[in-house]
């Protein structure tokens, strides 16, 4: 037995492949979400378009979501916040991180989902990218021709700054 790519660190029969197969129905709009991660992990793109909202289903390319979960390695789902999606809600949404290497390179991506309950399913219906913040510096702004603050005597231009 693996463990579930998801990250519950319980098996992976008894956490996600119960809602992959069908066996069983995601309760809440994050064991969905988790579900649709392992599913990605596990290539089974069945699972990830018929967890599509049927209204956004048409435009879905099954083929493009095999290639990719099949050229990805899953490393593993974070997931952030959750507003609403219970078993008693309508809507729901979860924020997550999922970490998964593509072409050599870790890639990590940040995401809003937003989730429908009807006739009591549970189904995927879009997400926003979470762009990070910008920081902004908020220390003095050191001038080209001053000492470098690093400490070692020489102008900033010449060390730190060049």
């Amino acid at each position: 037995m693996s463990s579930c790519p998801c990250g519950s660190e319980l098996e992976f029969d008894a956490c996600c492949n119960r809602y992959i197969s069908g066996a069983q129905q995601p309760q809440s709009a994050a064991e969905l979400m988790r579900a649709r991660y392992s599913a990605y992990a596990n290539c089974a793109c069945d699972f990830l378009h018929e967890s599509l909202h049927p209204a956004h289903r048409s435009d879905h390319d099954k083929e493009a979501t095999r290639r990719w979960a099949e050229s990805s390695e899953w490393l593993g789902l974070e997931i952030v916040s959750t507003e609403q999606g219970e078993a008693t809600d309508d809507e729901g949404m979860v924020e997550f991180i999922a970490t998964f290497r593509e072409k050599g390179v870790v890639r990590r991506y940040h995401e809003r989902s937003t989730f429908k309950r009807e006739n009591g399913q549970w189904y995927f219906v879009d997400g926003n990218m979470v762009v990070p913040k910008t920081e902004v510096h908020q220390g003095p702004k050191v001038g080209r021709n001053e000492p470098c603050p690093c400490g070692s005597g020489k102008k900033y231009k010449k060390c730190c700054g060049g």
